[in-house]
């Protein structure tokens, strides 16, 4: 049964920053009101304290952490057949099968717990195999079942009792034949014969069936009550209900309980893909978020996968992207950076524009659709727009940021100044760990064939992060070593300064080459420098080529 579409996934880099989180929320908004789109924004990492900051400032609810967009069993549209109990007899699991047009069905307790399998196999098996006269009872097979698959009626007893001891016995010979086969406690399949049904009584049988749909004589009825022996009427003859009898037997007797194939609703389409290749079933059974039973899934389900469908704002870079989206349909990008290397299998809308923020050019897609943001999201792309442009400092600022965080101003009805000391102050150093500082705002590149990773820490007071540059140091060559990177470095840019010091493991040789500077101790100041984007990166690359 298909499931409701899943929404639009609005999202921006790994180690997202003030604009990605930002321009994600804001564009998420915009596409809800434009178009027939239904979009979520969501992010790819742990937000700084910075934006949290502006969040909270502003009253918007942080978008949900989506670190993978791998195509889940959760969207794949599998059946949502629900579980069949261990009673159900041979016969009706079969008819189910048919009918349902499936050849496995899950079992299921009460509450919804997967307790086995029962494939076409098992039934053709349990039919073909030789006959066992004692399979009701060693599988404690319920009158109902009985009565379920002859078409029969209960004459004496109760259709909850069960099968327990004894044997099936076709009683269509002489009494004096059945004197001398059935045994205390057997279940014997009878015609209309009087003496037989009496015979069978004083016997001790535990249940007669009665063919051809013959009624049953009060006297028998009376005997077989004061005798405790049950009694059923079936319409079938004693050839056909020979034949089916052995069908009334529960499924759980026959059903696999242990090292049964199944998938969460989490499990990776490509870790699904690979099982199927090696196994013949066809359907495998599929468990919620609380471990319960809740559909099947079969390779044609996997074939008609419907991808993911997501949109980058604030990256186009492969290395930056959230895990899977390779394996999504990328539905726009919306960025501000250098065109990298992200492909898709087809035409799509892309924004890049060289501007200094994301947001700045969101902004202007609202007016372009004349749309009105509310204030408090006027405000949060205002904070947005002067996190990424250092309150308009960096080189990667435009005239367009600056009219357009003045416009966002006014509709929010702050300021600018205020809010722009607010935002860098909230990021304060003293609090965070090595690691959070180095790596929280982390981006990495691929330049040639160089690994390089760079971080950036932005504050109104960077002396207090560079009284941690040892600590800060170890820390960046651990992740180096780990992780194979050529260089890593941490742009630690003072806002009042207009400046970067560089902390960097690497090699000297390529920081003086490119930046015609003197390093020393894997340190140095960079008057002027404040975007990775288009001041650090730019000249690595033109060094790397």
């Amino acid at each position: 049964m298909p499931k409701t579409a899943h929404k639009v996934v609005v999202i921006g880099h790994r180690n997202p920053d003030t604009d990605s989180i930002c321009s994600a929320i804001a564009y998420a908004e915009l596409k809800n009101k434009t178009s027939d789109l239904v979009c979520e924004a969501r992010r790819a990492g742990k937000m700084n304290q910075e934006t949290e900051f502006v969040l909270k400032k502003f009253g918007v609810k942080p978008p949900r952490m989506c670190t993978d967009v791998n195509p889940k069993i959760r969207d794949v549209d599998y059946r949502e057949m629900p579980g069949i109990p261990g009673t159900t007899s041979l016969r009706k699991a079969w008819e189910i099968m048919r009918d349902k047009q499936i050849d496995t069905l899950p079992v299921t307790s009460p509450d919804n717990e997967l307790e086995g399998v029962i494939t076409v196999k098992d039934i053709a098996t349990a039919n073909m195999d030789v006959f066992d006269t004692g399979i009701l009872a060693k599988s404690q097979t319920t009158y109902r079942n009985i009565l379920e698959t002859l078409g029969g009626t209960m004459v004496v007893g109760r259709e909850d009792d069960v099968c327990t001891t004894g044997h099936i016995r076709i009683g269509t010979a002489t009494p004096e034949m059945l004197e001398s086969t059935v045994e205390k406690g057997d279940i014997v399949i009878l015609t209309n014969r009087y003496e037989s049904q009496l015979c069978a009584i004083e016997k001790e049988a535990s249940l007669l069936i009665i063919c051809n749909g013959s009624k049953v004589g009060r006297t028998i009825q009376r005997i077989a009550e004061e005798m405790g022996v049950a009694i059923m009427s079936a319409p079938v003859d004693t050839y056909a209900a020979g034949k089916l009898i052995s069908q009334c037997a529960p499924i759980s007797y026959y059903m696999t309980r242990s090292d049964i194939m199944k998938f969460t609703l989490v499990t990776p389409v490509a870790d699904v893909t690979r099982v199927m290749a090696k196994v013949r079933h066809r359907y495998f059974p599929i468990l919620d978020e609380d471990g319960k039973y809740c559909g099947m899934v079969s390779r044609r389900n996997i074939i008609n996968l419907q991808k993911r469908r997501i949109i980058l704002v604030d990256h186009n870079e492969a290395t930056q992207a959230v895990e899977g989206f390779d394996q999504a349909e990328i539905l726009e990008i919306i960025d501000h950076h250098r065109l990298a290397d992200i492909q898709t299998t087809q035409p799509i809308r892309v924004r890049n524009e060289p501007v200094g923020s994301t947001t700045t050019i969101i902004t202007n897609m609202y007016q372009e659709h004349g749309v009105m943001p509310s204030p408090n999201m006027a405000g949060l792309m205002a904070g947005a727009i002067l996190s990424d442009t250092v309150m308009f400092k960096s080189p990667t600022c435009t005239k367009r940021d600056i009219a357009m965080a003045e416009r966002m101003a006014r509709i929010a009805n702050v300021s600018l100044k205020e809010l722009g000391n607010l935002l860098f102050a909230a990021s304060s150093a003293g609090d965070k760990s090595a690691d959070e500082l180095c790596f929280t705002d982390f981006k990495e590149f691929h330049i040639a064939d160089h690994y390089l990773g760079v971080g950036q820490v932005t504050s109104l007071d960077s002396a207090a992060v560079l009284e941690r540059k040892d600590e800060l140091l170890a820390v960046m060559a651990t992740k180096l070593e780990q992780q194979h990177y050529d260089m890593i470095a941490l742009m630690v840019t003072d806002v009042l300064m207009e400046g970067t010091n560089l902390l960097y493991i690497g090699n000297d040789d390529t920081i003086r080459a490119a930046f015609s500077v003197e390093p020393k101790d894997n340190a140095v100041f960079l008057p002027g420098v404040m975007s990775r984007k288009k001041q650090i990166i730019p000249m690595l690359t033109a060094l790397w080529g």
